[in-house]
């Protein structure tokens, strides 16, 4: 293995890891969506929102920082995808817009529109943007309509690389039913997720309007965490019998680094039954999801600490086993050979190494989010 590839295998998995944590941290939203339902009263609203009020920066701030680790290290991915599938991520980021400032001014007084216009923004953002940001992810392996020209690489008037082929720009990927199973899945952890994190704290606080939340969680998420696991275990399935796309190593024409892509039946199982460690990490956190699931169900005990690793773990085995193993992780509908892999989409050895070295003070980052997370908890 080469510098080079080793240094783009590294980046994805920091982009995978970035992803899974997406995905964990959309327990805000997951949260949001109990307005109404888990909370009636004001008082519960009230106490719904500040467990959640304190979070949602930091499940936006991974959003922003999965896409600069994308663009800074497969920019072609992420001019092909967020500038081809644009509207999909307009919709995506102005989800996450009204729930910035739905929490700033729904409790303000004599503020403009009024409490519930703001709740229902934030019940919007809990529902299209864990939907949408599951159908963003399900792209990895149903493809994109987009075709790839590195010659305009030459041509000083041309300025794209890579272009949308339809005028739809992302709007079809909403309703091909993959994605949108991948959407629901997406939605019914952060749901579930949500529900989890509210009971476990309303359990350990005074007053009606917390025992009441708690009650109401502890019910619900019976019903939601089952949900959850039949439509994730549907998700596996259909992505181990579906066709992957991966380089033909074994091609006269594969130079070390890029050859023909080629189409293959069971590709993710496949690939992930080649890479064990990916297996492991997947079925780990396949494992952690049901124990955690079958605590709360069963006994009655919080367990989002515990269910929150095995989505993370299950998320993260995925995005691994979209990426490794010469697999196209974004293939082109329109024309297979522009399908993007990690050998042709990456940046530049260069730019790869001098992040590398920025990336040894994530762990510290991480530290810092675990510190803050603890005294925004205690508050």
């Amino acid at each position: 293995m080469t510098t080079y590839h080793f240094l783009q295998l590294y980046w994805w998995a920091i982009v995978s890891v970035l992803g899974a944590a997406l995905v964990f941290l959309m327990f805000v939203q997951g949260g949001q969506t109990l307005l109404g339902g888990v909370a009636k009263t004001e008082d519960e609203k009230r106490l719904l929102l500040s467990l959640f009020g304190h979070k949602w920066e930091l499940t936006f701030t991974t959003l922003v920082t999965f896409g600069g680790a994308a663009f800074a290290s497969f920019p072609l991915f992420y001019s092909t995808s967020f500038g081809g599938a644009y509207w999909l991520w307009i919709i995506i980021l102005l989800s996450f817009v009204i729930q910035a400032f739905s929490y700033e001014f729904r409790s303000r007084e004599k503020n403009l529109l009024g409490k519930g216009t703001y709740e229902a923004f934030l019940k919007i953002n809990g529902l299209l943007g864990t939907v949408l940001i599951g159908v963003a992810v399900a792209t990895f392996i149903s493809g994109g309509n987009y075709a790839v020209d590195k010659m305009n690489l030459t041509v000083p008037s041309a300025n794209i690389v890579s272009y949308w082929t339809n005028d739809y720009r992302g709007l079809e990927l909403i309703f091909k039913p993959f994605n949108l199973l991948l959407g629901i899945v997406v939605f019914l952890a952060a749901r579930t997720l949500g529900m989890l994190y509210a009971y476990g704290q309303c359990s350990k606080m005074e007053g009606d309007a917390a025992a009441d939340i708690a009650s109401r969680c502890l019910g619900r998420v019976k019903v939601t965490g089952t949900a959850f696991v039949l439509f994730f275990v549907a998700f596996v399935v259909s992505m181990f019998l579906t066709y992957g796309y991966r380089v033909d190593t074994l091609s006269e024409s594969f130079n070390g680094t890029e050859g023909p892509i080629v189409e293959e039946h069971y590709a993710y199982l496949h690939n992930m039954l080649s890479h064990w460690w990916i297996a492991a990490i997947f079925l780990v956190g396949t494992v952690l999801v049901l124990i955690g699931l079958g605590r709360i169900m069963f006994k009655g005990k919080s367990s989002f600490y515990v269910t929150g690793l095995g989505v993370f773990l299950a998320v993260l085995g995925i995005l691994l086993n979209i990426g490794f193993g010469d697999m196209a992780y974004f293939h082109s509908l329109y024309d297979l050979q522009s399908s993007l892999t990690l050998y042709n989409s990456s940046s530049s050895i260069y730019t790869l190494r001098t992040m590398a070295w920025v990336s040894l003070a994530v762990p510290f980052v991480i530290l810092y989010i675990g510190y803050v997370w603890k005294k925004m908890t205690a508050r």
